[in-house]
């Protein structure tokens, strides 16, 4: 349907998961797609792949926790794809912990990476769309940001500052055409799905195939999350901001 035709997006921790199901969906959508990683053969390999099908793509490595390495990942994609008016902050990581065998390592880490990022992502990609009229944020939180689970204290308040993160982005520059929402997944069958459910269920919390069923009727797919994430990067969104989507089957609706 060409929802993003004639749009350049970018999108970070876009090499795999529900970031790479994106690009896909956003280059069939008529996007420009820039997918920014920090993992090189993944995020290559996607973007060999969109060429390979047509489509303008391009990968800059970053860690985006860093903002020299984010501000030149973000320069190589308007350098090939040009300015940039969809965002989708979608990096992020998870600590799986007892809270008190927590350390503040754990804690600057993931929120380096969940919240920082996104900070550092629109602070370099806001001018460009300010300067252009307009533009569009999605954000990845999780169910995580407010249904609360054991052994996922600093990573539940770190979705928890990504959903006010995106409020609060969408109030500031809503009058210059800024549309800013959070899209907020439930269970996924990604490797960051799969290594959360490990590592909960070694901790002793129940979220086998039957508790995953019972909440929210089957394990999300990745698709799921990346046709959530194009209604908010497209202008069928158009108001739409400051909003947080939930992609989870009615898990957080209980």
């Amino acid at each position: 349907m060409d929802r993003l035709k004639s749009k350049t997006a970018i999108i970070s921790g876009g090499a795999t998961g529900m970031g790479a199901a994106s690009a896909r969906l956003f280059a069939a959508e008529g996007a420009a797609v820039g997918v920014i990683d920090r993992n090189v053969e993944a995020g290559a390999a996607l973007v060999a792949e969109l060429q390979a099908a047509g489509h303008r793509a391009v990968f800059a490595r970053a860690d985006v926790s860093s903002k020299v390495e984010v501000e030149a990942a973000v320069a190589t994609v308007n350098a090939a794809l040009g300015p940039v008016n969809v965002l989708f902050n979608h990096a992020g990581t998870i600590v799986i912990k007892p809270f008190l065998e927590t350390e503040e390592e754990d804690w600057d880490f993931l929120f380096d990476v969940n919240v920082k990022s996104m900070y550092l992502m629109t602070r370099a990609v806001l001018p460009q769309m300010l300067e252009a009229g307009g533009g569009s944020i999605v954000c990845t939180s999780s169910i995580s940001a407010v249904y609360a689970t054991p052994n996922e204290v600093l990573y539940d308040a770190t979705k928890g500052a990504v959903h006010m993160f995106a409020r609060a982005i969408a109030v500031e520059f809503r009058d210059r055409g800024i549309r800013c929402n959070a899209v907020c997944p439930g269970f996924i069958q990604t490797p960051h799905g799969d290594r959360e459910v490990e590592g909960l269920m070694q901790l002793g919390v129940d979220v086998s195939d039957a508790a995953i069923a019972a909440a929210q009727g089957r394990m999300g797919k990745p698709e799921d999350v990346a046709r959530a994430a194009l209604y908010l990067a497209s202008d069928d969104a158009e108001f739409v901001n400051g909003a947080q989507l939930f992609v989870d089957n009615g898990f957080s609706a209980v």
